[in-house]
């Protein structure tokens, strides 16, 4: 999708100071047809310390005309009048998705992008929740006479002919809950999810590369690089983010001491703010690509590690009748929030992702004749650490003995 001419201030976004992350205030989308005239991804990117990664909404066009879109992004112009160039081809915005309940990079957007399709109705996954303060899905920005919650069943919604979905949760975890809405579109086998799987792509996407300084940024060996921009170290920065996405501190990684970052950011070519000053508190293993080959898995689906280690194994159980529930369902490809899209899987594959659940899980062959292993355990270090320290001061509770 071409669209007009593009002016900077089509990338304008100026609410991000109620989440502020980068890119801050100027986020670029990128529409990719996924289905022809039936389903259509919009990326923008987000990320702290330059760990970028993309967030992605999806549209869907209904059987009836109209379109239902699944976790929003930042409605910023040029954001819109992509949207626009679908409604005056497939009908209005009807209906609008928040699939989840505790992931703010994608409830944050819900409310400014409904104020711009004023007819939709918003349909947000069961106990919601805010902190410091439980507030008001309204008090939220969320419209509160266009605004309710999905029912557990889905024949009790205006879109049960086209659409199935199965709600994963609440999982308690103490201070907050985690929960994700699976949807299902029949009509183009596809399978919606918001954070529960992901697929690690070996080249930057598209809207990392827009800006590629991040990539480079994280290409660096030393404080002192100056590192060219090609692709071979784009795609060098954009393995070590997913490594720094999945793991917080992958076992290859190694934080110097302060005084060492210290006296390398003097010796930095580039000390400005944009640079951090010069302050790289990194160092990398030689073995650092293996990790990442490991992680990615011929491009495999997984269970991101954070959600592994911290929160489904509160809820085995619960998770894995979810998952069997969802690879019920005859889907094609599968279109998540974050990382690669549009994925080439079937259920099988996506079941397997949650076994690491199962006290003895099967090790399966995918599409591609790729076996599917675990993630390797030693890269789960700084998680494990994270998770007993919770657990001992009563924070969350403890995980529960697998299947």
């Amino acid at each position: 999708m071409q669209g007009q001419q593009i002016h900077s201030q089509d990338f304008s976004w100026p609410f991000w100071p109620a989440l502020p992350i980068y890119p801050y205030g100027r986020r670029k989308t990128i529409c990719q047809e996924v289905v022809k005239d039936t389903v259509w991804t919009f990326d923008q990117l987000q990320g702290i310390f330059y760990v970028v990664v993309p967030i992605r909404m999806t549209v869907v066009k209904l059987d009836s005309g109209g379109l239902l879109i699944y976790a929003p992004v930042a409605p910023t112009l040029e954001c819109v009048r992509l949207m626009k160039e679908l409604v005056e081809k497939h009908g209005d915005v009807k209906y609008i998705i928040l699939p989840t309940i505790s992931g703010l990079e994608h409830k944050v957007f819900v409310g400014p992008f409904a104020r711009r399709f004023p007819s939709a109705q918003v349909f947000v996954a069961p106990s919601q929740w805010s902190f410091p303060l439980n507030l008001p899905l309204s008090w939220l920005g969320l419209p509160a006479k266009r605004t309710q919650v999905l029912p557990q069943e889905c024949s009790k919604t205006p879109f049960a002919g086209q659409f199935d979905y199965a709600i994963l949760g609440p999982v308690e975890l103490g201070l907050g809950r985690f929960a994700e809405v699976a949807f299902f579109d029949h009509r183009s086998r596809t399978l919606l999810l918001a954070d529960s799987v992901v697929s690690i792509p070996k080249d930057p996407p598209v809207i990392v590369e827009f800006d590629p300084y991040p990539l480079l940024f994280h290409a660096k060996d030393y404080a002192t690089d100056q590192v060219e921009n090609t692709p071979e170290n784009r795609c060098k920065g954009w393995q070590r983010i997913c490594l720094f996405a999945m793991y917080f501190q992958p076992s290859v990684l190694e934080v110097p001491k302060w005084g060492e970052i210290f006296r390398n950011a003097f010796k930095a070519a580039d000390r400005s703010k944009k640079a951090y000053f010069g302050l790289f508190p990194f160092q990398w293993n030689p073995e650092w690509k293996q990790s990442f080959d490991a992680l990615r898995g011929e491009g495999r689906l997984f269970v991101a590690p954070v959600l592994q280690a911290l929160i489904l194994n509160r809820s085995p159980k619960e998770t894995l009748e979810w998952a069997d529930r969802v690879a019920g369902w005859d889907f094609q490809r599968i279109i998540p929030c974050h990382f690669d899209s549009p994925i080439k899987a079937d259920s099988q594959q996506f079941r397997q992702a949650f076994s690491f659940l199962e006290k003895q899980p099967s090790i399966s062959t995918g599409w591609f004749g790729t076996r599917t292993y675990p993630l390797p355990e030693i890269d789960f270090k700084l998680l494990r650490e994270i998770d007993t320290s919770l657990n001992k001061y009563g924070i969350v509770p403890a995980p529960k003995e697998k299947i």
